[in-house]
């Protein structure tokens, strides 16, 4: 009996020492870029705005390292209906080349798989907000070269509460 509640104890104490992959990220405050949103972001993340001819904020944030490539777009909604506008944006992946699955698929958005050659994989992700009048469409950077892990840490750092 000892042996089994020995055990227990040890599984409910490593399994809280276990850190959230988003524990060394900080709230970054998109307002100031005209996005209304907070992500979460490394400390030292660098941050590029473009106002596309007032049709769509474009705000880039980049980390030192490499592995937080972060791309938010905001435009005027184009629906109020989030499953159509999601099932757009699953489209639009799925329609490129070098598609390969799906990974994860949630209400706001979805974890994707790009396989670039038979043995180069690389994965990305889409999350997606309604607010206001505004349609706000977080994805990994346009350039991004990100493992499975680092696609869902950032996934992560940006699901709104």
């Amino acid at each position: 009996m000892r042996t089994i509640l020995f055990s227990i104890t040890l599984l409910l104490l490593l399994g809280s020492c276990q850190s959230s992959p988003t524990a060394d990220l900080s709230p970054k405050d998109l307002m100031p870029y005209g996005i209304p949103v907070t992500v979460l972001a490394p400390d030292s993340v660098a941050v590029k705005s473009t106002d596309l001819g007032g049709i769509i904020k474009d705000v880039t944030l980049k980390g030192e390292d490499g592995r937080y490539d972060l791309q938010v777009m905001a435009s005027s909604a184009t629906s109020n209906d989030l499953a159509r506008v999601k099932a757009e944006q699953l489209a639009s992946v799925k329609g490129s080349r070098y598609f390969s699955k799906l990974i994860k698929e949630e209400v706001n958005g979805f974890l994707y798989e790009m396989a670039l050659d038979s043995t180069t994989l690389n994965y990305g992700f889409r999350y997606i907000v309604l607010q206001g009048d505004q349609e706000i469409v977080f994805q990994s950077g346009m350039a991004s070269t990100l493992a499975l892990q680092e696609a869902e840490r950032m996934y992560e750092a940006v699901k709104q509460q």
